[in-house]
Order: structure tokens, then sequence, then C-alpha cells
């Protein structure tokens, strides 16, 4: 087991001590990747780690899955075969274990957890998986490299395609299709979204792409990301097809960069994500934006797309050395467009460093 895999255990053993739970159970999730450095796909076979305050971690399988964990070395192997009982398994190895109070990560599916509450009727079952978010909120100096690696190729991809895409006449699909590509061919392990959202669609924040054909002024708001070793990256751009035509995007383009710029400024250990929102929000306020902006300002990134800390009004938390957030404000005006610029920021000892490289200045593409 590698260094830093044992410290998260060691991390999670003393958290749950804290808690008074005796064992964690964790289903597939990016929290069973942050404890094994092993991707479990979600299926109707149980997959579960199961982890106890002291002594050897246990993993339960399905054979057929057995070959992918056989080199887990910290772990002690179960597998079972289509046909077995897999909850009576995993409730007899919890009950080995003398567990009392069982922690249940977010991820481990209601139908494996429901029949297994059943069978251990007198058991304390709790959520964990606030308990593992607090662990991963800030990463290492090995995820940070990892991360940078993940944005430094999503970086390449956007180049790629300002120097040789089409938006002008090309579907929003056609579009989607051609920057997957990139981001494939620049290494990513897989695009875990593609927005192409163009005129009155980019007023949608997540909208799906479709069949509508992009045409000369229209402005598109392209958000794309995925992961490189299981860590990934989130960017968003909104560049013009053809020639600009509405002087109100311009404006709306250049207060949205201002708000962007103006969080990015503040972000710094002990200011409370909240007040980074807010940040954002006041410029836009002073544009007459602020009921356009309809999403917070950033989420944390990390195995997950979406994970804490998220900078959003009401979160108190302060920021600190190490948290790794988006900083994507935006404007959308229902029929009409919307604007979103999109990147990722580390939070440093003394203030914040951008990890996303690609240009923010008002882009036509042709």
């Amino acid at each position: 087991m590698n260094i830093e895999l044992a410290q998260r255990l060691a991390r999670l053993r003393t958290t749950l001590d804290e808690h008074q739970i005796d064992v964690a159970l964790i289903g597939p999730s990016a929290d069973f990747r942050y404890l094994t450095c092993r991707r479990a796909g979600e299926s109707e076979r149980l997959i579960a780690l199961i982890v106890p305050q002291a002594g050897d971690c246990t993993l339960l399988v399905p054979e057929l899955e057995a070959p992918k964990f056989a080199d887990c070395a910290f772990c002690q192997l179960h597998r079972w075969r289509d046909g077995d009982d897999p909850i009576d398994l995993l409730a007899r190895t919890l009950l080995d274990l003398g567990a009392k109070t069982v922690g249940v990560n977010d991820e481990f599916r209601a139908g494996f957890l429901l029949p297994l509450q059943e069978r251990l009727s007198g058991r304390r079952f709790t959520r964990v998986g606030p308990l593992l978010a607090r662990l991963r909120i800030t990463k290492s100096p090995a995820e940070l490299a990892l991360l940078r690696e993940a944005i430094a190729r999503v970086d390449a991809a956007w180049a790629r395609f300002c120097a040789e895409g089409r938006l002008v006449g090309h579907t929003e699909r056609q579009v989607a299709r051609q920057l997957s590509d990139f981001l494939l061919e620049e290494g990513l392990e897989a695009v875990a979204f593609c927005i192409v959202a163009s005129g009155p669609n980019a007023a949608s924040p997540h909208h799906e792409p479709g069949d509508r054909i992009i045409q000369d002024g229209d402005p598109v708001v392209i958000d794309i990301g995925g992961p490189y070793q299981g860590y990934y990256a989130d960017m968003t751009r909104t560049p013009v097809a053809g020639t600009l035509r509405d002087s109100d995007f311009a404006a709306a383009y250049e207060a949205v960069l201002e708000a962007q710029q103006a969080a990015f400024a503040a972000m710094r250990p002990g200011v409370a994500c909240e007040e980074i929102d807010r940040i954002a929000r006041d410029v836009l306020a002073t544009h007459g934006l602020a009921e356009a902006f309809t999403h917070r300002l950033g989420h944390g990134l990390g195995l997950s797309v979406h994970e804490p800390p998220y900078l959003v009004g009401g979160n108190r938390e302060p920021l600190r050395p190490g948290m790794v957030v988006t900083d994507e404000p935006g404007v959308y005006l229902p029929g009409r467009w919307g604007v979103r610029i999109e990147d990722v920021v580390v939070i440093t000892e003394d203030g914040a460093e951008r990890l996303t490289r690609s240009p923010h200045e008002f882009l036509e593409l042709p």
C-alpha cells in the first residue's frame, strides 16, 4: 500500500473513532476510489469496502470482478458468485467485526442497504459521507499534480478547437462531438460533460447539445471536462459564432469577466465561501445583472465533478490551503442568450492560483 493511501485510511479510522462509528461501509463512488485507488462501477452486483476502526479492511466483490482487485494487499478479498447471497455475506462480516454502529457512504445503494438493515436489526446506521468529504476537501500535492494535468489537457483541447473548430452552420451536437474527440485525444479518461448551448439555448445553464444549427452572431456557452487518473477538470468559455451582433451581450460578457476576476482576487485562506459568492454577485448587481445570475459561484473539484466546498450563500466555511474550487459566474437571459466563464482555482497559503490557463478575452470563432 502506498504512503498516501495508508494516510487516508489512518485519517478515516481516526475520524470513525472520534464519531463513535465502529465501521465504514463504502459502495462504488469517489469515496471508494479515494480509499482504494481503484475504480468500481455501480451495478446490481454488490461491491463494498468495509473499513473497521482497527484491523484489516475487507473488500466484498463479485467473482467476475475479483481480478481487478487481486493486488489490493491492504484488504481481505471476499468473493461471491452469482447465486450467492451477498447481503448475507456482508451482514456476517459486520457481525464478525462486532459492529454496533455502521457508517454508510451516500452512494451505497438503498437496494443493498435496506435488506442489510433488516438483517442487522438493533445496529445503528449513520451517514459517513460528510466525514469523508471533510477528508477529501483539501488536496495533497499528489492530487494537485493530477488536477493540474487534467486541466492542462482540457486547456489543450480548447486551444485545438479555437484553432480548428467551426461553429457557424454546425449543430450543437456536431460541435460537442468534435470537442469530445479533442478531449479524448488529449488524454482524458472520458468526457464527463460537453455542454454546447447556442443562442437562446445558452440561457439554460445545463443545456444538453441538440440539433439546433448555430447561427452567425450566436453566443455559445461551451462547458467541457472529464477525468485524468480519476481527477476532474472543468472549464467554461462563451465565444460568439461568427461576428458579434448584440452589444448587450458584449456588455454582459465584460460584467461576468469582472465578477469572475473580483471573486478570484478575494480568494485566500480564512475567507468564507459565501463571501466569495457575494463579491461576484455584487459586481453583477452594479451592472443590473444580479437577478440573471441564477446559480452558485462555484463548487469543489477532485475525484468528483461537484464536491465540497461550495461557493454559495449560507456557506460560512472558510477557505483553506489545498481546497480546489471553480470560479464560474454566469448571466442568463431567457429567450436571448447566456454567458458563463469558468476556471479552476486552488487556494494557496497566502492567496489563490488559477489552474486553468485558457484565455478569458472575448472571442469570435468562425
